[in-house]
């Protein structure tokens, strides 16, 4: 997803599948002969065509999937995801307030499905590696929000879920 200096900070800081950078994910839904993406992006969560999702970018895409004995808890996630559409996108990148990101979405679809935390949340840095300060950009973004920086609160990222032990990437979109 292009998203600008915002996506660059965030992929400074995370490390993704074999080095890769990752600033968005969803989830595949197959509905009759039409396939969507579950995403928290815009506004809300909502239900994307995948020929939008894939226009976001002209990144390769990469596609996970669940190893194969995690499969059962594909259902679950995935009703528990479309329940979610309209719930507000989470400006604040804030854990549990009520709204969601991208990939908060789907570490609360697999805690619904698995009864306990399946993906991994870790404290989040808005500091770049290089200079242990914080970006400018996030600098900016808070003040607007009017709040404090949320460093060192856990989150999860699409990086960090994309080298799970429990997902397999199987191939790539262009």
């Amino acid at each position: 997803m292009n998203c600008g200096p915002l996506c660059e900070a965030i992929n400074e800081v995370t490390e993704g599948y074999q080095g890769k950078d990752f600033s968005h994910m969803g989830m595949v839904y197959v509905k009759n002969d039409s396939t969507f993406i579950i995403e928290a992006s815009g506004n809300s969560v909502r239900l994307t065509t995948l020929e939008t999702f894939k226009s976001y970018t002209k990144e390769t895409m990469y596609v996970g999937r669940l190893k194969r004995r995690y499969r059962k808890l594909i259902p679950k996630a995935i009703s528990f995801s479309l329940q979610q559409i309209g719930i507000p996108y989470d400006d604040a990148y804030l854990y549990d307030n009520g709204s969601y990101y991208c990939s908060e979405l789907m570490y609360d679809a697999f805690l619904f499905a698995y009864g306990k935390p399946f993906f991994q949340l870790v404290p989040m840095t808005f500091k770049s590696p290089k200079t242990n300060t914080y970006f400018p950009v996030w600098e900016d973004y808070y003040h607007k929000l009017k709040m404090e920086i949320p460093e060192g609160k856990l989150g999860c990222n699409p990086g960090g879920i994309s080298t799970s032990d429990k997902l397999k990437i199987i191939g790539t979109l262009n």
